[in-house]
């Protein structure tokens, strides 16, 4: 199956599970996509069983085509993010910079290193034996709280602007770190590099803040190219190729596309709107980039769904992976009350930040996309499973109960 005819597919499904979401289960829509899908994909399991495994079997290979990691974080990331950086005020993240910043650097490897000890461990109590280092490139993995997923709930949540904020300025910065703390694990893991912590400063010094200064670059240069102009054709495209052509640029000089996107993002969203287009540009503009993010986050969840024909689960791995849930969030928890704690004497937070930072925490594709990453071997195969059952619990239980833990909040 050729690039055409696969996108002709994953459109078409995502359209018609869009379609049947909208209509019948009522849920918000990526949400809605992905557990259909996931149905869809365990009835093909359930017809395998029963004399279908021509069927089954062609429906894995199609699934098992698709490269899910080069089509998240070399493809539909840099846009979504982009998109979700738009509408971030800065003012607002600026009042909220110490918790974001902590949270979306000493939390990612907080975060690494307790649910990668506390997996290891379980692991180990499984029967499932792996090294340490593998552990680590577990929590690494799942450590960040996936931008896409979570700005994709938080549309739908009806959470205060003031928590809002906040876990959308974390999940927007913290994927770029936790890749670069990924990217130092795997390397020890994988290859046998140094494991050493300036060799780790230097990845981080190089890939995230160089990440940050060439996404400021751009976008400050496209701002420049937006300001004497009033077409929005033309400033509309600008922003394509500032996103398109500035995450190239930044994954062939080994810097943080994520990171550079989102500042970007940032800078065109705040500046660029109020100095450097009309009103006209700004609505046709957010609904172009709204229309982008929808249509892409429904294909992205519909993928998440249909890697259950992809993905090989046993018994330990599934019994692993609804023991390591509980494990993420109580880690989570941990992160986001010691920095609140910490910050209490000189901020106001809102009441149950805690709690609902916690559960608003959403681990998403960037989890099952890095995991599937690693060259193929027995431990890659244990990781895909485990974070795959912690991704489905974080979007379709946290996910569909955040409105509601929201609304309990108010009411208290």
């Amino acid at each position: 199956m050729n690039i055409l005819e696969l996108s002709a597919l994953l459109l078409t499904l995502a359209a018609t599970f869009a379609y049947l979401n909208h209509r019948v289960v009522g849920l918000p829509m990526t949400i809605g996509v992905m557990l259909l899908a996931m149905c869809t994909s365990l009835i093909l399991v359930l017809a395998g069983n029963f004399g279908l495994q021509a069927q089954l079997g062609e429906a894995r290979d199609i699934v098992r085509g698709i490269d899910f990691d080069q089509a998240l974080m070399d493809g539909m990331l840099s846009f979504l993010l982009f998109a979700g950086a738009l509408h971030v005020k800065l003012e607002e993240l600026a009042r909220y910079r110490w918790l974001v910043g902590i949270l979306a650097s000493l939390g990612v490897v907080f975060t690494t290193f307790v649910v990668g000890t506390g997996a290891w461990l379980l692991f180990g109590l499984l029967g499932i034996e792996l090294p340490w280092i593998y552990g680590l490139l577990f929590g690494a993995l799942i450590a960040p709280t996936d931008p896409v997923a979570v700005l994709a709930v938080l549309k739908s949540a009806g959470v205060s602007k003031a928590i809002e904020t906040k876990i959308a300025g974390e999940s927007l910065f913290n994927d770029g770190v936790a890749v670069v703390v990924f990217i130092a694990v795997s390397g020890i893991a994988v290859q046998g590099d140094e494991a050493s912590a300036l060799h780790i400063a230097e990845l981080f010094v190089h890939e995230a803040l160089g990440g940050a200064a060439l996404g400021l670059a751009l976008g400050w240069v496209v701002y420049r190219l937006l300001a004497p102009i009033d077409n929005y054709q033309v400033e509309i495209l600008l922003t394509l190729a500032l996103v398109a052509g500035g995450y190239t640029l930044a994954h062939s000089l080994h810097l943080s596309g994520p990171i550079a996107m989102v500042v970007a993002g940032l800078l065109i969203g705040n500046r660029g709107r109020a100095f450097a287009m009309s009103e006209q540009t700004r609505l046709r503009l957010d609904d172009f980039w709204e229309l982008i993010d929808e249509i892409l986050n429904a294909v992205l969840f519909l993928i998440i769904g249909l890697e259950v024909l992809a993905i090989t689960f046993g018994g330990r791995e599934l019994a692993a992976g609804v023991l390591v849930i509980p494990l993420v969030l109580i880690a989570r928890w941990l992160s986001v009350l010691g920095p609140v704690q910490l910050l209490r004497a000189r901020q106001e937070f809102p009441p149950n930040v805690v709690r609902m930072m916690t559960w608003g925490g959403i681990r998403g594709g960037i989890s099952v996309a890095l995991a599937l990453s690693l060259p193929p071997s027995a431990e890659r195969e244990i990781l895909v499973a485990v974070a795959y059952c912690v991704v489905v619990f974080s979007i379709l239980v946290q996910g569909t109960t955040m409105k509601r833990l929201a609304e309990a909040t108010r009411e208290a």
